[in-house]
C-alpha cells in the first residue's frame, strides 16, 4: 500500500498544495542518506552540472557566508544560482536565480519533473531531499555559472552533497542536532568534512577548528585552505578591516553590515572561498570592498531601526550562536533596556541559550507560536526564573506578546528577537518586514 510506484494522486496545481503534499510524502522528516536522492538526481541529470559548485557547510555562518558569496559574484557579473534553508516567510526564498527568488510557476514545474523521475525510481524523498533537487532541476536549466549550496544538516548524509562541490567550505563547528550527529565535536566535524573533494578546496573558517576536520580533509586529499593560517583578517582605521589570503591582501574593507567578530570571520572566510574561482582571483579589490558594504543577511544579527526602538533580529538557535550574540550586546549596549522576544524548537537545549545570554538581557518575553514542534513557552519560563531572568509575559500569541512589550518599552530600549527562524519570521510578519 505505500509502495512509492503506485499511481499518484494528480500533482497539485501550485506551490503551497505541492508543499503540503510533500510534507506528508515520506515517514520521517529527517532521513538522512545520499541513495535516495542520488537514483532521482540521476534521472533527472542534474548531479552532474556544467556550473561550478561552491558547497557551503558548518554549524552556525553558512547562510551568511551563502548570502555573500552570491553578493560578490552577482556584483562581479558572475550569474548564480544560491540554494538556502530554512526560509522566513517565503518558501521561495531558498532558491535564488541572479540574486531573485525563484517564482512560483518555474518551481511548480520543477516539482513535478521531481515527482515523475522519484516515481520511475521507484523511491521515497523526503521534503527536504525533493525541494532540493527541485533546485537543482532549476539552476540546471539556467544560466548560472556558480551555484552556492548551503548544507541542510550535518554534511556527509545531507542531500546537497549528492554534487560534487569544487570548492567546500565549513564555517564553524558546534554542537548542534546531537540526535544526528553526534554530540562531540570530533563526530561533528567528520560529517561536516562529509562535502570536501579530492584535490579540491576546502576552505575552514575557524581558527580552531577540531583537528579532526582537517584529519578528513588530508585523508580525501583536499587542498585546505585554513583560517588563521592560510588566510587572515585584521582592524585597521576606524572601522575598517583588511584580509590576506596567499597573493592576495586586500584593505580598506568595510565592516559588515552584521556586527560582532562571528560577522567579520564570515566574510573573511566568503573571500577565501571566493578566490578559489577564476572570478574571484581576478577580481578588483576596490570593486570587491564596494560590494561588500551593500550586502545584508536577513536575520543574521540584523538591526533594524522602528520608532523609537532599535531591533537586532537573530536566528541564534544553539549556544554558539547565542554566544555570539552575547558579545554583539556586550559591545554595543543599549541606551535603555535590552527586551528580548523568545521562542525555541523543542529539539534545541533552551538552557545553553539562556545559559549564554544570561544577565544581558532586561526583560524576557515569551510568546507560544502555532507550531507543534516549538517548546512551549511556559518550559521556558521556568529555567529563566531558575537563571533570576525577568519573565514579563509567557504564553500569549505574537501579536498580544508584541503589544505587551511596545506598551512598556521606552525610547532607547533594544528589542533582541532570537531562538528559531520562525520566531524570526513571525515578527517579521507581524511588523510587515521582510
Amino acid at each position: 500500500m505505500n509502495d512509492p510506484r503506485m499511481v499518484q494522486p494528480a500533482a497539485p496545481a501550485d506551490l503551497d498544495g505541492w508543499l503540503a503534499r510533500l510534507e506528508a510524502a515520506h515517514p520521517t522528516a529527517i532521513d538522512l542518506g545520499l541513495e535516495r536522492v542520488a537514483a532521482v538526481g540521476q534521472r533527472l541529470g542534474v548531479l552532474e552540472p556544467a556550473a561550478r559548485v561552491i558547497t557551503v557547510g558548518g554549524t552556525n555562518g553558512k547562510g551568511s557566508v551563502a548570502r555573500t558569496l552570491e553578493g560578490l559574484l552577482e556584483g562581479l557579473g558572475v550569474p548564480t544560482a544560491l540554494y538556502t534553508s530554512p526560509h522566513f516567510r517565503r518558501f521561495n526564498e531558498r532558491m535564488r536565480l541572479h540574486g531573485t527568488e525563484v517564482g512560483d510557476a518555474p518551481l511548480v514545474e520543477a516539482l513535478g519533473r521531481v515527482e515523475e523521475a522519484r516515481a520511475a525510481a521507484g523511491v521515497s524523498l523526503t521534503y527536504f531531499e525533493h525541494t532540493t533537487l527541485a533546485a537543482f532541476d532549476l539552476f540546471a536549466r539556467s544560466d548560472a555559472s556558480v551555484w552556492i549550496l548551503e548544507v541542510g544538516l550535518g554534511g556527509r548524509l545531507d542531500a546537497v552533497n549528492t554534487v560534487d562541490a569544487d570548492v567546500a567550505v565549513v564555517t564553524r563547528i558546534a554542537r548542534d542536532h546531537a540526535e544526528f550527529l553526534g554530540d562531540d565535536l570530533a563526530s561533528i566535524a567528520v560529517e561536516k568534512a562529509g562535502i570536501f573533494r579530492a584535490g579540491r578546496p576546502a576552505v575552514i573558517g575557524q581558527s580552531d577548528a577540531p583537528a579532526a576536520l582537517f584529519r578528513s580533509a588530508r585523508s580525501v586529499g583536499a587542498e585546505v585552505v585554513a583560517a588563521g593560517r592560510d588566510f587572515t583578517f585584521a582592524e585597521t582605521a576606524g572601522d575598517a578591516w583588511s584580509w590576506r589570503c596567499g597573493p592576495h591582501h586586500w584593505q580598506d574593507l568595510p565592516a559588515p553590515a552584521v556586527p560582532g567578530a562571528a560577522a567579520r570571520g564570515n566574510v573573511a572566510t566568503a573571500l577565501a572561498a571566493l578566490v578559489q574561482l577564476p572570478e574571484g582571483a581576478g577580481a578588483d579589490p576596490a570593486a570587491v570592498a564596494r560590494l561588500l558594504g551593500g550586502i545584508r543577511v536577513p536575520g543574521r544579527l540584523e538591526r533594524i531601526t522602528a520608532g523609537s526602538l532599535e531591533w537586532l533580529l537573530d536566528v541564534a538557535h544553539n549556544a554558539d550562536g547565542a554566544q555570539e550574540l552575547a558579545r554583539v550586546l556586550a559591545d554595543a549596549p543599549a541606551r535603555g533596556r535590552t527586551r528580548a522576544v523568545f521562542a525555541v524548537a523543542a529539539r534545541k537545549d533552551a538552557g545553553a541559550l539562556i545559559a549564554e545570554l544570561r544577565g544581558w538581557v532586561d526583560a524576557w518575553y515569551l510568546p507560544q507560536l502555532d507550531e507543534p514542534d516549538m517548546r512551549r513557552a511556559d518550559e521556558l519560563a521556568g529555567p529563566l526564573a531558575e537563571a533570576d531572568e525577568t519573565v514579563v509575559c509567557c504564553g500569549d500569541d505574537m501579536a498580544a506578546t508584541l503589544a505587551t512589550l511596545e506598551g512598556q518599552a521606552r525610547p532607547g530600549d533594544r528589542v533582541v528577537v532570537l531562538g528559531s527562524f520562525r520566531t524570526v519570521a513571525a515578527v517579521q510578519a507581524h511588523k510587515g518586514w521582510g
